[in-house]
């Protein structure tokens, strides 16, 4: 973990809000002259606790209503196995995001897609078509109350 000082937070929870700003913005936001928050930030890249900027679409602007949490058991443990599944959920586009579980279930995907045809379609020909797949449990998102991808840095 990389030691992060209260300056460096201050910082980041600006651009975490608005990653399009200038350095002289944040500079002015965080209290700080533009030079040494220019150096802040780019220590920060360097060190890659900032990954990458992006920009945050709005769902149904892009025409892409439906969220799908799916919940994914697989017929074997191995690591061959599991390296194999993860691999083809990481090439997947609809698949925005991919997680092992401990518990009762062996991985979490987030489903984006245009329409519930559409996730079937994904369902048919790419989770059940994969053989590693043995089970699959869908939760289709009604109303999403939060979304935000701020992390908490205090």
């Amino acid at each position: 973990m990389t030691e992060l000082d209260q300056q460096d937070k201050r910082i980041l929870n600006v651009l975490q809000q608005d990653a399009s700003l200038t350095s002289s913005e944040i500079a002015e936001r965080v209290n700080m002259s533009q030079s040494p928050c220019w150096r802040r930030i780019k220590r920060l890249q360097d060190l890659g606790v900032i990954k990458r900027q992006v920009a945050i679409l709005n769902r149904e602007s892009v025409g892409v209503d439906i969220v799908v949490f799916a919940t994914v058991n697989l017929a074997a443990q191995s690591n061959l196995d599991l390296n194999a599944f993860e691999e083809a959920m990481s090439t997947e586009p609809l698949v925005v995001e991919c997680y092992t579980m401990a518990g009762t279930w062996d991985y979490m995907l987030k489903i984006i897609t245009k329409d519930i045809k559409s996730y079937e379609h994904f369902i048919r020909h790419t989770l059940t078509a994969n053989k590693l797949v043995r089970e699959i449990h869908s939760h289709i998102a009604v109303t999403e109350i939060k979304n935000s991808t701020a992390l908490p840095l205090d």
